[in-house]
């Protein structure tokens, strides 16, 4: 049986040292990640400073370990902080 997969928030922010052409591998990652039903939601913070992500993974060392391999990270682009989320929806029960 598989274990069930959690929700990571990951924060991109970027940095000085950012490089357009790691946006650009950036963007190839995360269709990546959509192909493997592991990406929940993705877009840019509006002022230009970075963006955010979810991830679906087992634990959060698994979910850091994706986030580690995107090119933001690994370029120096981003820094890149990944937080375990218990979302839900107002009025939801937990």
């Amino acid at each position: 049986m598989n274990e069930p997969l959690h929700l990571y928030l990951v924060l991109a922010m970027r940095t000085p040292a950012f490089q357009a052409s790691a946006g650009e591998a950036h963007q190839a990652f995360l269709e990546d990640l959509i192909e493997q039903d592991l990406l929940e939601l993705t877009g840019p913070f509006t002022d230009g400073s970075g963006g955010a992500y979810i991830l679906r993974a087992a634990d959060l060392a698994t979910a850091t370990q994706i986030a580690h391999s995107d090119p933001l990270h690994v370029t120096g682009s981003s820094t890149l902080t990944v937080h375990e989320w218990r979302a839900r929806r107002p009025g939801a029960k937990d």
